[in-house]
């Protein structure tokens, strides 16, 4: 049985203190009962605590009595409250430790008899049920509360029916906790999804972890279990007890909490937003322009260690002013949903409707979020729908059999992570991920999903060795129910969200991750529906060449041109991400061969040729200043190389230096990603050039308007280096050059304008002669 959390000791494993024998502190009452004459067929004969009047009612049967007491009832609600007899009406109450039980109302005060283990029960010859309460006697306090059991099911069947269906698209208002008012009284609605269970109890600091009192009922066939606790609010902390088919039991957090305590404690909080948004304008022109045709340019922080220490308000008052100086047009979180190990960058999940507490509350996140669209910038978070960690307390065999994972263990089991997959085929599994993916959209303003690990859920022998898959029923390796989930996911968030984008990191060559879902493929299968997907394949090639010596980069040539080969298969980002510095990866100008002015050159120019490239970019924070060192979530980037005191601040200011006018130039000429996903776009200048370590192209807008760029991967100035431009141009000059002296280069450069000449090259029937200076880039426009 897992042990259960106290106020005193909430941390996850930690075995709690068993809860009192009765309440050592008095429960807030909820007011006098209310005024008026006595409700029809009151005897105020009965007004008395010996209980004379009150008569005795017949026991509860062993069974009822034994499953309640249990907590293995599925229907607590029909033996507990008030309810007609032909001579009058049954209350029974369930009141741990108390040592009698008044129901009082308007000219009624009866003392029921004591029944045992806490219940407490007595006839009373009534018509009709009166607005009443329990006056429970602890003998050192005696609050009078609400009984919780004299309330309808404050879940209705329209969401109960959706649910079933997979088709509840707000499903967080349905299940978890949810403050509301609730025929006519104020409280807090309990709801949790647990079909296997015997029963399910709310154990909270409100009745000191002690759930005997606060079982849930059942609702139907849903598998939804409910409980509304009248006069209970935000703040509180809970769980939910679950009786296991086996009888055993089980304390779990709630899937569906929308706050949590801070970790490592592990309960759940009872949350209402409070927050009042300022980014409507923001919001109104999100979607005036798709990405894909948008400038799109994208820093990736971890949080919690960007500025290590800060909290969500805080970094609210300084990421959004860095961003936005440095001209990056998009953020990407880290994941941010709560999760219990640091250590994991939140790609862990135990709480997925939650923002980690580590940092503040969920309106705290929400405020980081309004600071950064009133700013300007768009704020993309990473999704994790994969796998989910195994902890005790979370979605692991969450009410005592599989639920959330497959019922195959081997299927189970994500090999490369010791986590569980979902079960994207269970119909309340599908709607508990896409209803996730609609709550950070609409719930916080979150304006792009970057779904996690895509291709461990698209292909059923990732990481498995033959014979330890199941192949689908076409024979295939395809999963077929996480095809379906990633599809209807992406139709639901663009159909409910305009202007959202939805991101896959997928490393494999799956046909139509970003096409439409309706358009079918050559494999048979309609579009998973992305927007945009990471090129990994452009990230290892690209960062393979410029690891090596100038020297040796003739011979590999090809890895910094076969990019181009696919480049309109899908909708690309370019992303130099964390997951490229660290684990012995090296920083990205580490990365670099030479000297460190030759590190920080190849840098300059691999960002130069990046930024130029079709596709949107992305960059790790850290890398924007030529950070040395890898990433550590400990400590998060090295700004102290900023100081002006360092004696190297200049180097690592020029490369912020120049990933601000990389942003700058880049934001104001179209031809850089007005045409990022059609092939028209682009026109390789001469990509051969292998002996001279050069990589030349032209982009183009989309009324024409072309942009030279032109990267040298050697040490070498070249002078008079002819290149075939269009002859409609009679004069280009340089934009950009990242061998610019504050930036840290060497100052070599075309000062003056370029002239076109009738001088035929590399196919065209016109060129120009330009310096490329040693391993730079640089940009040249129309003069």
């Amino acid at each position: 049985m897992t042990a259960r959390p106290s106020p005193a000791a909430p941390q996850s494993g930690e075995p709690a203190a068993a809860p009192p024998s009765r309440p050592t502190a008095p429960v807030p009452p909820p007011g006098p009962p209310p005024a008026g004459p006595p409700p029809a067929g009151a005897r105020t004969g009965a007004q008395n605590a010996a209980g004379r009047g009150v008569r005795r009612p017949a026991p509860l049967s062993d069974e009822d009595r034994g499953r309640l007491l249990a907590g293995a009832h599925h229907d607590p609600h029909a033996l507990l409250g008030a309810h007609p007899m032909p001579d009058g009406l049954l209350f029974r109450a369930l009141r741990p430790g108390a040592g009698s039980v008044t129901v009082v109302a308007p000219g009624l005060r009866a003392t029921l008899h004591a029944e045992g283990d806490g219940l407490f029960a007595g006839v009373l010859p009534l018509r009709e049920i009166p607005d009443y309460r329990l006056l429970v006697d602890y003998g050192d306090t005696a609050p009078t509360v609400r009984d919780p059991y004299r309330f309808l099911p404050a879940l209705g069947e329209l969401d109960l029916h959706l649910f079933a269906e997979g088709r509840h698209e707000q499903l967080w208002r349905a299940l978890g906790a949810r403050v509301m008012t609730h025929q006519g009284v104020a409280g807090t609605r309990f709801t949790v999804w647990a079909p296997n269970a015997q029963g399910v109890r709310v154990v909270g600091n409100f009745n000191y972890w002690d759930g005997t009192g606060t079982p849930m009922r059942s609702l139907g066939s849903s598998g939804v279990w409910e409980l509304f606790l009248p006069d209970l609010g935000e703040g509180e902390l809970y769980k939910f007890e679950i009786t296991r088919p086996d009888g055993s039991k089980t304390v779990r957090a709630d899937p569906m909490a929308r706050r949590t305590e801070c970790p490592p404690a592990t309960a759940s909080v009872v949350h209402a937003s409070h927050y009042q948004w300022r980014d409507a304008s923001w919001m109104g022109r999100r979607g005036a322009r798709p990405v894909h045709t948008a400038p799109f340019s994208v820093y990736e922080v971890h949080l919690p260690s960007w500025r290590p220490g800060l909290t969500y308000r805080q970094l609210a008052a300084q990421l959004p002013t860095y961003v936005k100086d440095l001209g990056f047009t998009h953020v990407e979180f880290m994941p941010v949903a709560e999760h219990p190990f640091g250590g994991s960058w939140g790609y862990q999940v135990t709480g997925f409707y939650a923002p980690t507490a580590r940092m503040g509350t969920p309106d705290d996140f929400k405020f980081l979020v309004d600071a950064l669209h009133r700013a300007g910038i768009g704020v993309l978070m990473d999704w994790v729908p994969a796998h989910f960690p195994r902890d005790d307390w979370a979605l692991a065999e969450f009410d005592g059999r599989p639920l959330y994972e497959p019922g195959d263990p081997a299927r189970a089991a994500h090999p490369d992570w010791g986590t569980l997959e979902f079960d994207y085929g269970r119909t309340e599994v599908r709607n508990f991920l896409v209803a996730n993916a609609v709550y950070w959209c609409e719930e916080f303003h979150i304006d792009g999903l970057r779904v996690d690990a895509v291709a461990s859920m698209l292909y059923l022998d990732y990481s498995r060795e033959d014979g330890g898959w199941t192949p689908n029923v076409h024979g295939g390796r395809e999963n077929l129910d996480a095809v379906a989930f990633l599809q209807e996911m992406n139709a639901t968030v663009y159909r409910r969200c305009p202007g959202v984008v939805t991101i896959a990191e997928e490393s494999t060559a799956w046909d139509g991750v970003t096409r439409a879902t309706h358009h079918v493929g050559p494999g048979g299968f309609g579009g998973l529906g992305f927007g945009l997907k990471w090129n990994m394949g452009w990230m290892h090639d690209s960062l393979g060449y410029v690891e090596k010596e100038p020297v040796h980069r003739k011979y590999h040539h090809g890895e910094m041109t076969f990019s181009m080969i696919y480049a309109y298969s899908e909708n690309y980002v370019l992303p130099i991400s964390h997951d490229e510095v660290v684990h012995g990866k090296r920083a990205l100008v580490s990365k670099m061969p030479g000297d460190w002015w030759q590190q920080r050159a190849n840098h300059r120019a691999y960002l130069g040729f990046m930024w130029a490239h079709p596709g949107k970019q992305l960059l790790f924070m850290g890398q924007e200043f030529a950070q040395g060192a890898e990433w550590a979530e400990s400590h998060g980037p090295d700004w102290w190389l900023l100081d002006p005191s360092y004696e190297a601040e200049a180097d690592h200011r020029g490369v912020r230096d120049l990933v601000r006018e990389l942003n700058r130039r880049y934001a104001a000429t179209p031809a850089l990603w007005e045409r990022d996903t059609d092939p028209g776009g682009f026109s390789w200048i001469d990509g051969d050039a292998s002996e001279d370590n050069v990589f030349s192209f032209l982009r183009f807008a989309a009324d024409g308007g072309p942009l030279v760029s032109v990267t040298n991967f050697s040490p070498v100035v070249r002078p008079d280096y002819r290149l075939g431009v269009p002859g409609d141009v009679p004069v280009w000059r340089e934009v950009l050059n990242t061998d610019d002296p504050r930036f840290g280069g060497s100052g070599v450069a075309n000062p003056d304008p370029l002239k076109t000449e009738p001088v035929p090259w590399n196919g065209r029937r016109t060129s120009i002669a330009a310096v490329l200076p040693p391993l730079a880039t640089i940009w040249l426009l129309p003069a």
